[in-house]
């Protein structure tokens, strides 16, 4: 069995049937085919107690690739940051995976940052099921919905005080609020905070607050 295999295995019911053919954006991506393949036998799912989400090529009800990878739903406000990459998977903390012309890149939601992940699907796999807690958010995840019972369908878990401003890793920093209202904030912060150097003092613009439960 491979590692995309026993990933899947993990993982929830399929959010979508299987896609027939492969999105357009997809096959601008040397693992475009690889992913696809993911998600023909599973198209989306969720894992370690939702703590990965997998987008599915297309899927009523839930949103697909075409419309989380779209400027207008919120990776238009991280500007160029966001540049050249296809987001496929996000963690508990709506840190995101992407497609890239040379693999799949950890997109880090509250900066912008960027850093290569792996090079092919079967390393993301590998990656994700070797240290799930650390690589998904698991383990906050599971002792949050230990509390306040499973996370929603499109909400994530969002820290009061930015993670990168300080905020720590724990049960007080955090709150369940809507998926694309936090990235639409976060892309927001990384744009008013790029390029500031370590130990700078930072005053925030701070539009509507992510919608919560």
């Amino acid at each position: 069995m491979n590692r995309v295999t026993e990933l899947l295995s993990a993982g929830s019911e399929a959010i979508g049937p299987g896609p027939r053919e492969i999105p357009s954006i997809l096959t601008r991506y040397p693992l475009g085919n690889d992913v696809f393949d993911m998600l023909r036998r599973k198209n989306g799912f969720y894992a370690f107690e939702s703590s990965l989400h997998v987008f599915p090529a297309a899927g009523e009800g839930h949103i697909d690739l075409d419309a989380w990878n779209s400027e207008d739903l919120w990776r238009g406000t991280y500007n160029d940051l966001s540049a050249g990459l296809l987001f496929f998977a996000e963690d508990i903390f709506q840190d995101q995976f992407c497609l890239s012309p040379k693999g799949i890149v950890r997109f880090e939601a509250e900066t912008g940052d960027k850093e290569h992940f792996a090079d092919s699907l079967e390393t993301w796999a590998n990656l994700l099921l070797e240290d799930f807690s650390y690589q998904t958010g698991w383990r906050l995840a599971s002792e949050w919905q230990q509390i306040h019972g499973p996370i929603p369908i499109g909400k994530r878990l969002m820290p009061k005080i930015p993670f990168f401003l300080g905020g720590e890793f724990s049960m007080d920093n955090l709150w369940a609020g809507e998926s694309v209202a936090g990235m639409r904030a976060k892309g927001d912060l990384a744009i008013q905070t790029r390029n500031l150097p370590d130990g700078s003092k930072v005053t925030l613009r701070v539009g509507p607050r992510p919608e919560r439960p």
